[in-house]
């Protein structure tokens, strides 16, 4: 081989080596693969979710109007001839009349043994309203009254004021025409003595006596008189011989030329008839509505509209009223207009059908001085309007007699317990009014 042919293999040899060299080496390199794996988590989501929320509405029930009612009275004691019983009485009648759709039901000589029974009985005959017509068997029908929530129940007030919704109590302001009787009675006394047949001392008792002594004192002091009122007890409300006996003692033995009474006999008025004295009535107009005695004997008397409260009661009732009115105390300015279009004062002077002073007897208005004559006139006026009160009028000075109440004694004598030109409240009228007034003379 010659020299050059192999110089020419060493070349090529080079550059195939120098070639070789610079190719990309193939390295097989193991890669970490990092998979993304989804995983599901568990995720904590906060929702606002709006919450229902339970709100308490009151809802007014709607009221049911009645399209009738029966008015159930219990009375104490029997109707005819008497001025308690007679003029509620008269009172149901009186609402039936005006009302054609309120019928008007009764039971007479209740005791409080009976109470409940008779309410129970005249109930599922229909009755929707039941009254007593005196506190002491009145009171049973409270014990009732949640039994029968779709009946209102009611009864007097003589001193105790509880309630219901469905149980009502009830009285006319009597006092105010006491008040007018007394100036009267007060006018016509020429012995200076006038008598009381009262029944037992209690806060309706007291409170009554109370409006006719004060209205005997401002005609006492107007003409100038020194006059006593005497006050016996008999111990019930209902003993005609027992009332009849007080009245003949207080004119015998008292020299009594007027008597009028807390009772609820006619058996004081009988007495005054036989022995030839003025007497005062209450409750009712005797000569006018029974017929019995004259104006020869009966100088006035006043006569309590029961109606004008029951008229209130069946109103609330036929409303369909779920609370009516618990309390009614009503007076000469509230009143009511009767089927035939009269209007009647809850209580006023009347007597022989004739009322406010021409009430006054014809034989007796001679006797009165024109002074007092006057002064009715105008108080009566004023109590109607509203405007006046004896009980406003007048300080209220303790005798020392009276009732002792629970945790309320009777005022010493002379204590001034309301002063003038102040009334005193309802509650107090009606329940804490325990003691006679100064210049009343209580007889054993």
């Amino acid at each position: 081989m010659s020299k050059k042919i192999g110089l020419l293999l060493v070349a090529l040899m080079a550059v195939s080596l120098f070639f070789a060299a610079c190719q990309p080496q193939t390295v097989e390199v193991t890669k970490e693969v990092i998979k993304t794996v989804e995983v599901e988590k568990e995720v904590v989501k906060t929702v606002e979710v709006e919450k229902e929320v339970v709100t308490t509405v009151e809802v007014e029930k709607e009221v049911e109007v009645k399209e009738s009612a029966t008015l159930a009275i219990e009375h104490f004691s029997i109707i005819e001839g008497t001025t308690w019983s007679g003029a509620q009485d008269r009172a149901g009648k009186r609402i039936a009349e005006k009302y054609p759709d309120v019928e008007y039901i009764y039971r007479e000589e209740v005791g409080p043994d009976l109470t409940n029974p008779y309410a129970e009985e005249m109930i599922a005959d229909g009755a929707n309203i039941v009254l007593g017509n005196a506190e002491f068997m009145g009171m049973p029908l409270k014990d009732i009254a949640d039994q029968y929530p779709d009946v209102y129940f009611g009864s007097v007030i003589a001193s105790d004021l509880s309630t219901k919704t469905n149980f009502i109590r009830y009285f006319p302001k009597q006092y105010q025409a006491l008040y007018l009787e007394g100036l009267i009675a007060g006018a016509l006394t020429e012995t200076g003595n006038i008598g009381i047949v009262s029944a037992f001392p209690s806060v309706q008792v007291i409170r009554r006596q109370a409006g006719f002594i004060l209205g005997v004192q401002d005609a006492a002091e107007l003409l100038g008189k020194d006059i006593s009122v005497y006050v016996k007890y008999v111990g019930d409300w209902y003993l005609p011989a027992e009332e009849r006996d007080i009245a003949s003692t207080l004119i015998t033995q008292y020299d009594v030329d007027v008597i009028t009474q807390q009772t609820d006999s006619l058996s004081p008025m009988d007495v005054a008839e036989e022995e030839g004295i003025w007497f005062v009535g209450k409750d009712m107009d005797i000569v006018g509505f029974y017929g019995l005695s004259s104006t020869d004997t009966v100088a006035v008397s006043f006569d309590t509209r029961w109606e004008v409260l029951f008229e209130r009661i069946v109103k609330d009732w036929l409303s369909g009223n779920p609370n009516p009115e618990t309390v009614l105390y009503l007076g000469m300015a509230d009143s009511m207009t009767l089927a035939d279009g009269t209007e009647v004062f809850t209580v006023d002077l009347m007597n022989d059908n004739k009322v406010g002073v021409e009430a006054i007897s014809s034989a007796a208005l001679p006797l009165i001085p024109a002074e007092i004559i006057e002064l009715v006139e105008q108080r009566r006026t004023q109590m109607i309007e509203g405007v006046w009160d004896p009980f406003f009028e007048h300080a209220f000075v303790s005798n020392g007699t009276g009732l002792d109440l629970e945790d309320l004694p009777i005022p010493a004598a002379g204590t001034e317990v309301k002063p003038v030109d102040e009334m005193p409240s309802d509650e107090w009228l009606l329940s804490m009014f325990n003691f006679d007034l100064e210049g009343t003379t209580v007889l054993e």
